[in-house]
């Protein structure tokens, strides 16, 4: 790859793997992203390395971690990232919807910003207007949000689950697709582009409008089982968290201790419903894409920042670690440009979500920064017998308005094992829990075997990879300190 291609990443919000109908998921309609699957590369055991927004984009977008970015919460300083690498290399770059810097509006290295961020901003930046906020109030409408929801008589029992009532045009991510659209239509052909466009959806409130509603009403959708032994062994800090977001309502949605099976498929049914739709804006800006001359030469590249429990494991949202938020689908697709394995390839050694990173630079001909924890995806995509993913993903999550009852928790995964290990528990006073799961024979996550005295060296193990994990990259952080002061 000796040109530089024109670079389409494209990053929604919550979206969980099991959300693609290629990937094997028939109870969703993404004939765009099945596309994107069976024409590209699907990385299939992709990890986050943090279950909330901001720690998890920053990261992704600096190839560091968040213990090292110290972006570890909503609204810590975000400000730079390696899109400042591709503008020196002479790229245009162009943010077009959530980025989730903070500020929201900072330049974070592009050219141009077109700045979109979460539906629902009730306690964090509450008054900031975006570029949707604007186009709403420029046609006289007022915004679907938490203040107006909570007039509904039925607002405590929809778990975050409403349709977008007003113009069709005007929901988050039709408007984040058209503004995409409008920009790479009007906007002068110029190359190389590196292109982001942050979709809001599907994170709540989970708010398809009710024609993008309507195939999935009577949709058959099988549902994991919250079964008691799973809750009754999960660590005193996530049942806390279950009674916190039940008695908060963050992001418009009041988590239910016990819902219905028809409650928790009505959600379901909405957020796929909202996956559909920003399946269809996909499917128009690539042909905005082809019709513009940007296809010709181009790398698209299709991800999320972290996934959603939506009521798995008894749970609201994200924060934990169970796979239905940390795995990400993560496809690499060109029309025009071969990689070494063939179309349609689907990767199943283990990523991290910030391996992009890299990734992209390489495409760009940048020289990826020394002190990156962030490992280039290129040797796989290029089909190198050499490359064989990573032995272990971390992720990390600290004391925030949704996890607040530990200071800190740390993940990390293998192909056959997880562990998450919980510091600073309240109801332990300060003490550690956590979880270990055999992943092979439980992949659903179910049997918590951390206090299993069967399988204590593993569990040993297992620390002893975060403590050799955390000296590693402290070093790197001493390189990323020195070219951030």
């Amino acid at each position: 790859m000796s040109r530089q291609p024109n670079i389409i990443f494209i990053i929604t919000d919550q979206q969980r793997f099991d959300t693609i109908n290629a990937l094997g998921f028939p109870q969703v309609d993404t004939p765009n992203l099945d596309r994107l699957v069976n024409e590209g590369v699907t990385f299939t055991n992709c990890h986050v390395t943090a279950p909330s927004c901001a720690p998890s984009r920053a990261s992704l977008f600096t190839g560091q971690y968040p213990h090292t970015t110290g972006i570890l919460k909503n609204a810590d300083r975000w400000t730079k990232s390696w899109a400042s690498d591709l503008a020196g290399a002479g790229y245009h770059c162009v943010n077009v919807g959530k980025m989730h810097t903070f500020p929201f509006t900072t330049p974070c290295g592009f050219h141009e910003r077109y700045v979109v961020e979460n539906k629902d901003r009730y306690l964090e930046g509450r008054y900031f207007f975006d570029e949707w906020d604007k186009a709403l109030a420029a046609r006289g409408l007022v915004k679907q949000q938490r203040e107006l929801y909570r007039q509904r008589p039925d607002y405590n029992e929809r778990l975050g689950a409403f349709t977008w009532d007003l113009p069709s045009e005007t929901q988050s991510d039709h408007f984040v697709g058209g503004l995409a659209n409008w920009w790479l239509k009007t906007h002068p052909l110029e190359s190389p582009l590196f292109l982001e466009i942050g979709f809001p959806g599907p994170h709540p409130p989970y708010d398809p409008t009710p024609e993008a509603l309507e195939p999935y009403r009577d949709r058959k959708i099988e549902l994991q089982p919250v079964t008691n032994d799973d809750l009754e062994n999960q660590p005193e800090a996530y049942k806390a968290m279950r009674i916190h977001n039940n008695e908060v309502d963050h992001d418009s949605v009041v988590h239910l201790l016990e819902p219905t099976e028809e409650q928790r498929l009505e959600q379901r049914r909405h957020y796929l419903a909202n996956v559909t739709m920003i399946d269809e804006q996909v499917g128009s800006i690539l042909e905005t894409l082809d019709s513009r001359g940007y296809l010709d030469d181009a790398i698209v590249v299709f991800t999320s920042d972290h996934g959603d429990c939506l009521t798995d494991h008894g749970h609201s949202q994200k924060w934990t670690f169970y796979e239905q938020v940390t795995r990400m689908p993560t496809i690499v697709w060109s029309p025009n440009r071969e990689f070494g394995v063939p179309r349609g390839t689907r990767i199943g050694e283990l990523t991290s979500l910030f391996d992009i990173g890299p990734t992209i630079l390489e495409w760009a001909g940048c020289e990826v920064p020394d002190h990156f924890s962030a490992e280039s995806l290129n040797p796989a995509l290029a089909g190198d017998s050499g490359w064989s993913g990573r032995e272990f993903v971390f992720a990390e999550q600290v004391r925030d308005g949704n996890f607040t009852a530990a200071d800190y928790q740390i993940m990390v995964r293998s192909r056959d094992w997880k562990l998450i290990h919980i510091t600073g528990s309240d109801a332990l006073n300060g003490g550690s829990e956590g979880q270990l799961f055999g992943l092979q024979n439980d992949p659903g996550e179910q049997i918590n075997l951390w206090n299993s005295d069967e399988h204590a060296k593993i569990k040993q193990d297992l620390l002893n990879a975060i403590l050799e994990w955390r000296i590693e990259t402290s070093h790197a952080a001493s390189k990323w300190a020195e070219e951030t002061r």
